[in-house]
């Protein structure tokens, strides 16, 4: 059967339909439920929201473009490219959400557009390169998902503790979602050349690394809250601790392709709960 040259639902799931909802709910959440309610009927909220996420749109896009050998080895049913949408497709739908998004950005100042183009590179180096080195690609994309969160206090010219403890919320649980994604797809990085941590390291000191990543990134909120926002104990307890701690008893056990599949769908779970913790500030 031949491909198809392009399929609507082909592009909602290469573009990560759900995930971009997720950033973008982020944003508003973190402006409405941190700074001020009134902003979620911004018009520039809306147009820094819609830039980030279709920035991360042609993100996606180009990192499958490059992944299409890898992916069919390592999640052959999820492969769209070539499949649902033409090659020649993906990269012009990359290029046009990379440019608007970019002008966008300018549109709202010149700071945020500058972020826009930065990030836009950095999507398109990690997707050729940085992913297939160690711990330098899971930074990246870590650090431009906690980056998404801080835009809003770029964007209202404010330092907003919370919306910082959030951005580094985001960027630590990004950072342990991207190694352990990189233990799931371990055969077919493997096969590829490619040297991300669980390669060069094995499983059980990667495991150890993400340990300690834990630890810092709990005590790092904690003591943040502690000088800039005085955050009751309880919340971190229930929506940070608990959830945590869960993690690290799935990531003991954890073993298989499987069993990494299901770690990072409990980290994107840990975010989530986190971006829904918002609404009880």
């Amino acid at each position: 059967m031949a491909a198809r040259q392009f399929s609507v639902f082909g592009f909602l799931r290469l573009t990560r339909f759900w995930n971009l909802l997720i950033i973008g709910l982020a944003q508003y959440f973190a402006a409405g439920f941190l700074i001020d309610r009134q902003k979620i009927w911004d018009v520039n909220l809306f147009l820094l929201s819609f830039s980030t996420v279709i920035i991360a749109a042609a993100g996606y896009i180009i990192n499958d473009y490059y992944d299409i050998k890898i992916d069919l080895i390592n999640k052959p049913e999820r492969v769209v490219i070539g499949k649902e949408v033409a090659r020649r497709y993906a990269l012009l739908f990359h290029s046009l959400l990379s440019i608007i998004g970019i002008v966008v950005g300018l549109f709202l100042n010149w700071r945020i557009g500058a972020i826009n183009f930065f990030s836009v590179f950095l999507l398109w180096w990690y997707s050729n390169d940085l992913k297939r080195q160690p711990f330098i690609g899971n930074f990246v994309v870590a650090l431009l998902t906690g980056l998404s969160i801080f835009l809003i206090n770029i964007l209202y010219q404010i330092q907003q503790p919370l919306v910082t403890i959030y951005a580094l919320f985001a960027f630590a649980m990004t950072l342990v979602r991207e190694i352990v994604k990189d233990a799931e797809d371990l055969k077919g990085d493997n096969t590829f050349g490619c040297r991300t941590l669980p390669i060069i390291w094995g499983i059980p000191k990667t495991k150890i690394f993400l340990y300690g990543l834990l630890l810092i990134f709990f005590i790092a909120v904690v003591e943040i809250n502690q000088y800039f926002a005085q955050l009751p104990m309880y919340y971190f307890f229930g929506f940070l601790f608990v959830p945590l701690v869960l993690l690290v008893v799935q990531l003991i056990r954890a073993d298989t392709k499987k069993d990494f599949y299901s770690l990072s769908q409990w980290c994107k779970v840990i975010m989530l709960l986190g971006v829904a913790s918002m609404i009880f500030i």
